[in-house]
């Protein structure tokens, strides 16, 4: 009954994804789903793109070897992302009508900035694509164990891709809906029963309590807090230059409901990224032993352990709800981020060297990244040893350094310039790289040495900004030709 369960979602699934493509009329529609989206659809959208695998697997499995001090990355820094980009961006970015975020570094700097910038941000999708589509794989074969993870991994690739390929960001809006709701329902209803197995909801919050899992703050060494530090301000800042966000702001159908929407699925993923670690740390309670299975050397293998527990000690119906909910989550993120990069490379890397790129060809050209991302992340997940939770964060290493503050600096400080952009990005690259290989240590007992490569590149990227921008402009300070931008919103938005 699961296996045919789990079939049926799938096929459902795809046909969502082949019916989308119905609305799709231009690059707008595939892109932004026509700027269209009610209140409902854009806060599904925020949240199930934000509520991936790393959550569900690798977060829970953290918190329930090693307590609440170490994901403070997810949730922490990730919800924070979202309630900074509606208090700070999401009215920019609705306002100003783009296609892409890559569209605001070619208007605020100029086609070199754009270009240099869009690169990083796609680069860093492969990292969190890899990370959902591992998951898959996993899924696939904790169900299928005849099938081999690497092929698992290869049969969801397929799937993802082609119901996004279709009906782009309105096959994510429309599966994000019903996914929300199967992650929300399936989770609550697990977290109820394994609760009751472990003799109800107050004794496992006594015994988290009980172990220190609830501690915010246990580290006892230098290391420990760079690493906490590091974490929380990778995901907090380095989430925010995405284009996945960007997507699920400016879709929204008026500047209010981009607002409402990215607070309000910011907020409501902190609060429920809490039911996985309960479910997680409540079969430790059920049957002790289980607790030994998330000390395992194998990082990647201590993912697996949650969804069998679930197969082997839960009744089919909860297996069900389970198993939804998971391949709900991995599904509507690993979708957004298959599309995210796609759209950026398209319009910010290829579109600018390449003439006559009209709207049809705009679509297929970014139907035709998609695969070629697809490809690239599967090869990734299936030779990566990292667990999602680090593959993500690996990611987000990469705009926090590149595009975080030329983006910021760009809108609140009037000076930044086309020179301080490149001085930032130029600067900020070989610090968090020279830093990373040759100075950090976290086994050292040197402060210094202890704090995470990537805020030495933010610091760097920071001071290459303002020096860039205070001295003479040997390179000139280039913003977008408005006739050139006109023309780039006719042909992608449609106007």
């Amino acid at each position: 009954m699961l296996i045919a369960c789990v079939v049926i979602y799938m096929a459902a699934t795809v046909a969502v994804g082949i019916y989308a493509s119905s609305r799709v009329k231009d690059s707008k529609d595939f892109m932004v789903a026509g700027r269209s989206l009610p209140l409902y659809m854009n806060f599904a959208c925020v949240f199930a793109t934000w509520f991936g695998a790393e959550t569900v697997l690798s977060v829970s499995a953290t918190f329930a070897h090693e307590g609440m001090g170490f994901v403070s990355g997810d949730p922490f820094g990730a919800s924070m992302c979202l309630v900074l980009v509606a208090f700070f961006f999401a009215r920019t970015f609705y306002r100003m009508e783009l296609l892409t975020i890559g569209d605001y570094y070619h208007q605020r700097y100029g086609k070199f900035v754009e270009v240099i910038t869009s690169l990083g941000i796609a680069s860093s999708y492969l990292g969190w694509t890899s990370a959902q589509l591992s998951a898959l794989g996993l899924v696939i074969n904790v169900l299928f164990p005849d099938i081999s993870l690497n092929q698992s991994i290869a049969i969801g690739a397929v799937i993802v891709t082609v119901y996004t390929l279709f009906g782009g960001m309105w096959s994510v809006a429309l599966t994000d809906v019903v996914q929300t709701v199967a992650i929300v329902v399936g989770l609550i209803v697990v977290a109820i029963l394994m609760g009751d197995r472990a003799g109800g909801f107050d004794k496992v919050i006594a015994e988290a309590h009980a172990q220190g899992k609830l501690n915010l703050f246990p580290h006892v060494t230098t290391a420990a807090w760079m690493a906490f530090i590091g974490e929380f301000i990778t995901m907090a800042l380095g989430s925010i230059p995405q284009q996945d966000v960007f997507q699920r702001v400016t879709s929204a159908k008026n500047e209010r409901t981009a607002f409402i929407g990215t607070l309000a699925g910011g907020l409501f993923y902190f609060a429920f990224a809490f039911v996985p670690m309960f479910i997680a740390f409540a079969a430790t309670v059920v049957n002790p032993a289980h607790a030994a299975l998330f000390e395992s050397e194998d990082a990647r293998a201590v993912q697996q352990i949650l969804p069998k527990l679930v197969l082997h000690d839960t009744p089919i119906w909860c297996q069900v709800l389970f198993f939804g909910a998971l391949l709900s989550a991995i599904l509507s993120t690993a979708s957004g981020t298959l599309l995210a990069p796609s759209s950026v490379l398209t319009e910010n890397v290829l579109q600018p060297f390449i003439k006559h790129f009209n709207d049809t060809t705009l679509i297929w050209v970014v139907r035709t990244v998609l695969i070629g991302v697809s490809v690239v992340a599967t090869t990734m997940s299936m030779n990566s040893n990292q667990t999602m939770y680090e593959m993500v964060e690996a990611g987000y290493s990469v705009t926090l350094v590149v595009a975080f503050v030329p983006l910021v600096m760009g809108i609140y400080w009037p000076k930044a310039s086309t020179q301080g952009a490149i001085f930032s990005i130029f600067l900020a690259v070989p610090v968090w790289l020279g830093t990373k290989y040759y100075f950090y240590d976290e086994e050292s007992t040197e402060i210094l040495r202890n704090v995470p490569p990537q805020l030495y590149g933010l610091a760097a990227s920071f001071i290459g900004m303002l020096i860039g921008s205070w001295l003479p402009p040997f390179i000139k300070h280039r913003v977008a030709d408005p006739a050139e931008i006109a023309k780039r919103r006719t042909a992608s938005l449609g106007h």
